[in-house]
């Protein structure tokens, strides 16, 4: 089977302004039915037959996608999603934080991340591939992983890191206040088992680039995606 895989901007869809244009949540005060025409066009634009997307909650819990289901699903309480069945999107919603999508070849297993800060500190990373493991037999040197634009050292400040961050995350500070979780999570990637060069790091921060929303640079905005589905042909798309 084929892998594809996408990082959503802000541009080509519908909405208007400030969620212009190509929000994907419903949870930030847009036309609900402009979120629906653009959730179609990244559906669409992927590939996807259906997409399965969750509230997210900054937490651990993970959802395993064991069967398609009838029509576009969001769940509640969710910040990873795991599935085996072809067709199936799993898409994390996200504005400055990291979507991590993983894939296995071997088994044939996608997952899509939603890292925030509350998520390094708990190595939700760590956790969705280990759910792998356990319920694929995933071995950890056979998957990749993406990790999209989100907010880079030059914009991660973290004043109250001390109380917010275990204390061996606070060697990822790069000056006073600030992180750079890209490097965070590609270790944390490598110690759960990647190998390096299986591990992309998009390297764009969204609170400087204005192709991406960002809560940090504007709190009344959208949400863009990071979105990955297995789509019953041989290969890898990104």
């Amino acid at each position: 089977m084929k892998c594809s895989y996408c990082f959503y901007g802000r541009g080509g869809g519908v909405s208007q302004v400030p969620w212009d244009s190509l929000n994907v949540s419903f949870g930030v005060g847009d036309d609900p039915a402009a979120v629906r025409k653009n959730r179609l066009l990244v559906k669409k634009d992927l590939g996807a037959e259906v997409l399965v997307s969750s509230r997210q909650v900054h937490g651990t819990a993970i959802h395993m996608v064991s069967q398609k289901p009838e029509a576009d699903l969001e769940l509640d309480g969710f910040d990873a999603l795991v599935t085996d069945v072809a067709g199936v999107g799993l898409m994390i919603q996200q504005a400055d934080c990291q979507g991590v999508l993983l894939y296995d070849h071997r088994r044939q297993v996608v997952a899509a991340v939603h890292n925030g800060w509350r998520g390094s500190a708990a190595n939700i990373i760590s956790r969705t591939i280990n759910h792998m493991q356990d319920h694929f037999k995933t071995r950890h040197a056979d998957i990749r992983a993406w990790i999209s634009p989100s907010l880079g050292p030059c914009c991660a400040e973290m004043i109250n890191y001390r109380r917010e961050l275990p204390e061996v995350l606070h060697k990822y500070q790069v000056r006073p206040h600030y992180f750079d979780f890209w490097k965070m999570s590609r270790d944390q990637l490598t110690r759960a088992g990647l190998r390096k060069e299986n591990i992309e790091i998009s390297k764009i921060c969204t609170s400087c680039n204005n192709d991406w929303f960002s809560y940090r640079r504007a709190q009344q905005t959208g949400r863009g995606c990071s979105l990955i589905v297995l789509n019953g042909r041989e290969g890898l798309d990104g």
